[in-house]
């Protein structure tokens, strides 16, 4: 059950309805609610793991509480318990995410040494979320050692915060902090609110259904029969695909923030227009921000504080490490470490003249439209996320050597127009994506400064003006729809 689905629709339905009914002087009623129907569609979606998220959860409800008893009474055991519980978390991403490589590994090793082993065998299935909700958990246990937060004694809010339906699956990352003080209180109909949450909603959908999934017709085709094609389309290729991930990611971003605005709750924002950042640092500012500013506060800054004595060595050595975390976060291969170990190198320049935390002022040219010396910075970034992500998306690292190779010294190939149809399929299945992405970025420069690209209708005073534009993007979304694909986030 994903969030554009129809199935979705008739389970909020539900949700909706009856969690207003239960509005009360506490919230306790509306969290319950919001946890039986969390844990129904986990458990829909992912049923044999159901308990692994409800084990969890009580384990940390119960560390919780004991850190903060011994912040008071006993500061190392109190250090004690949220070492134990960090690793814990660690512990539980190292066996669903990484046992299998390890014992594939292992393996491997084995049998070219002539020791045959059979360590499909031992294949674990990873459960849908475990990176997201893990992050969560560990989160918590931090903010409470750190005396940020007081240990929740509310099991129902704490359980909510931890399995929340519309961000369980692929975030955003949401902080304790910010997200059980809502918790904490009733939550009345806003209708701003839900007017707001049901725009996000329909952007997140367009970004999705109508730009992100015709791209995944097209790149999907293109990655499983690379050796075939041309140096040109590789690189063509390339671009989409990062596009893609973008408009697929954000997509889902938004439908779950507007889920949440829905029901009263803010969701962390978790995509800033990326690609219009200038460099790789600011980047990183704005791609994912939800995982980044996690990795930011508990990776980077202890381990920048620890090596601080080697100067600008120390940053680039705590940087480098935060990046191959954000690489390996994403799952068990050797593509995912080189992903972080080449954006970890590409902060080196950054570093050492000193810009990679510094914050530009915009300069906008003439018509509202970026300068040429900012676009090429646009434009340059955009070409290094792009060379990145063919490494985070090739299966292997052999196979994204050989389509860097491929694409650099087959450049100048041209395609006959065989491979030319193999690529796109049909004209119309490249003239949707590339038209909607075009005025994907035109809107979202337009409405760079707010929180997401169609909050432009708001400046529109004709009610009428404004239905007809909601009206248009249902249409879009109903008639030039791809084939419907997976979000890319779940396989993380």
């Amino acid at each position: 059950m994903v969030v554009n689905s129809i199935s979705f629709l008739l389970f909020f339905a539900v949700v909706f309805i009856v969690y207003y009914l239960l509005k009360g002087k506490d919230g306790n009623r509306q969290n319950l609610w919001l946890l039986v129907a969390s844990y129904f569609f986990y458990g829909y979606t992912e049923w044999r793991m159901l308990p692994l998220l409800i084990f969890t959860t009580l384990f940390f409800y119960g560390l919780g509480i004991a850190i903060g008893y011994y912040n008071e009474k006993d500061e190392k055991k109190a250090s004690f318990l949220t070492t134990f519980s960090v690793l814990g978390g660690i512990s539980i991403l190292l066996y669903f995410k990484y046992l299998n490589f390890f014992v594939e590994s292992f393996s491997n090793f084995f049998n070219a040494v002539g020791l045959h082993t059979n360590g499909y065998a031992f294949s674990i299935i990873m459960p849908l979320g475990i990176s997201f909700f893990t992050f969560k958990l560990i989160s918590y246990v931090i903010e409470v050692h750190r005396r940020h937060i007081e240990p929740c004694r509310n099991l129902v809010a704490f359980a909510t915060y931890i399995g929340f339906f519309p961000t369980i699956l692929s975030g955003p990352i949401d902080r304790p902090k910010q997200f059980l003080g809502q918790l904490s209180h009733s939550r009345t109909f806003d209708y701003a609110m839900v007017v707001d949450g049901s725009r996000q909603i329909l952007w997140g959908m367009f970004k999705k259904m109508v730009i992100a999934d015709n791209l995944a017709m097209i790149t999907s085709g293109a990655w499983g029969n690379y050796e075939s094609l041309p140096g040109n389309l590789l690189f063509a290729n390339a671009l989409l695909y990062t596009f893609q991930m973008y408009t697929d990611f954000s997509g889902y971003s938004d439908m779950a923030i507007g889920v949440g605005k829905l029901l009263g709750i803010k969701v962390a924002k978790n995509f800033n227009y990326p690609f219009f950042a200038h460099n790789v640092a600011e980047y990183w500012r704005r791609w994912h921000m939800s995982l980044t500013s996690w990795l930011t506060d508990y990776v980077f800054m202890p381990l920048n504080i620890r090596f601080r004595d080697w100067g600008l060595k120390g940053i680039l050595l705590a940087v480098i490490i935060n990046l191959m975390a954000v690489g390996m976060w994403h799952g068990a291969n050797y593509t995912f470490a080189l992903f972080g170990l080449y954006h970890g190198l590409l902060f080196i320049p950054l570093v050492m003249n000193g810009s990679f935390m510094k914050k530009r002022k915009e300069i906008v040219g003439k018509y509202g439209l970026p300068r040429l010396q900012d676009l090429g910075k646009m434009l340059g970034t955009y070409l290094l996320v792009t060379l990145g992500l063919i490494i985070f998306a090739a299966p292997s690292v052999t196979v994204a050597g050989d389509y860097v190779w491929r694409m650099i010294t087959e450049m100048a190939t041209v395609p006959n127009h065989g491979i030319i149809g193999q690529f796109i399929i049909s004209e119309k299945t490249l003239l949707v994506p590339v038209l909607t992405s075009l005025a994907l970025i035109v809107i979202e420069w337009k409405n760079r400064k707010r929180e997401y690209g169609l909050c432009l209708v708001t400046d529109v005073s004709n009610k009428y003006v404004r239905y007809l534009i909601y009206q248009a993007i249902i249409l879009a979304i109903l008639f030039f729809q791809g084939v419907t694909a997976t979000f890319m986030y779940f396989q993380f």
